[in-house]
């Protein structure tokens, strides 16, 4: 009887072991649900094929700042797919991913990117066109609080960076941003809230959000009900990539955390990721949907503020450059 108990008791644990090191935790950002809900599955099909192995996808959305935070803290995720490499490198700074995560994969751990449009009412009755109509008394603007998502601080950056497009200093850029800012009835806390807070509660004139989230809505809620208006200039936005050290360490999940980053560059996966209007990396998958992706200058982070870790210091930081432009409430 011991011994039939003491086997049960080893398969159990072995059973254990094995469905740990067959599902795999992303933890990712809140507007690429829809995303990753359509490549799970083609990834478990993929790696079956190729291992004959079975494996379960977990994931986890909220606003990527805060979900970096839960990483750190402890959350036991495989992998993070995030929408600022400054998330990724906080957790590197802090052990929890490879001091060198950007060299593990292509373009920089960057698959693919994204920009920031405008959402706004059908109609477009406030007659938004660029940034400069963003800071009108009469136009109310939706955007993610900077300081806890990316969403927010590529808006952000985006905004400042149209000034000095155009010709601007960062002393204009500045005071426009903070024109902008005094628009801003609420701070949301990610891109899905500020979504909820535009589209369902029905607050604001205009969401400065990603190009993704903003073609999804439009095709969720249908053309003539939400329209998106592409500005005259606006920011390149990286979607980085890691795997997570210290997670796949402990459960031994390296080899399948690798496999499910690595084919988010496949033809595949590329071709999902047009599919829901986040820009592929691959020239050829980009130039299938030209449809969706349409011409818009773009300016890269670097060209104005360094890098994003410089940037989050500069701006995001508490006591920084965003916390002087923006007061609550006024």
């Amino acid at each position: 009887m011991k011994i039939r108990l003491l086997l049960a008791a080893l398969a159990l644990g072995t059973s254990s072991i094995a469905s740990a090191q067959t599902s795999l935790l992303n933890v990712s950002y809140d507007v690429a649900r829809e995303f990753y809900k359509e490549y799970n599955p083609a990834f478990v099909a993929h790696y079956k094929k190729t291992t004959g192995k079975d494996v379960k996808i977990d994931q986890s959305h909220a606003g990527s700042s805060a979900q970096a935070r839960a990483v750190n803290d402890g959350l036991a995720a495989d992998v993070v797919t995030m929408n600022t490499t400054t998330d990724v490198q906080f957790l590197a700074d802090n052990g929890v991913v490879a001091k060198d995560w950007q060299t593990k994969f292509p373009n920089d751990a960057s698959p693919t990117t994204s920009t920031m449009l405008f959402m706004v009412r059908s109609g477009n009755p406030k007659g938004i066109k660029d940034w400069s109509d963003l800071i009108k008394p009469d136009v109310k603007v939706i955007v993610v609080n900077p300081k806890t998502g990316g969403n927010g601080r590529y808006a952000y950056l985006a905004a400042w960076g149209s000034v000095r497009e155009k010709g601007g200093t960062d002393a204009e850029a500045a005071d426009f941003v903070a024109k902008l800012y005094k628009n801003v009835p609420i701070l949301a806390k990610g891109g899905r809230d500020a979504t909820a807070t535009f589209v369902q509660r029905g607050i604001g004139d205009v969401l400065i959000t990603f190009e993704s989230e903003v073609v999804s809505i439009e095709r969720e809620f249908g053309k003539g009900k939400i329209d998106a208006v592409y500005p005259s200039v606006s920011i390149t936005a990286e979607n980085p990539v890691a795997v997570v050290e210290r997670t796949v360490a402990k459960k031994g999940t390296a080899e399948l955390a690798k496999a499910y980053l690595d084919y988010l560059y496949s033809d595949e996966a590329q071709e999902i990721a047009a599919r829901h209007a986040v820009r592929p990396r691959s020239e050829k998958v980009l130039a299938r949907h030209a449809d969706v992706f349409k011409p818009i200058k773009q300016f890269t982070v670097a060209k104005y503020f360094g890098s994003l870790t410089e940037a989050q210091k500069v701006h995001f930081n508490d006591g920084g450059q965003f916390d002087k432009l923006y007061t609550p409430g006024k």
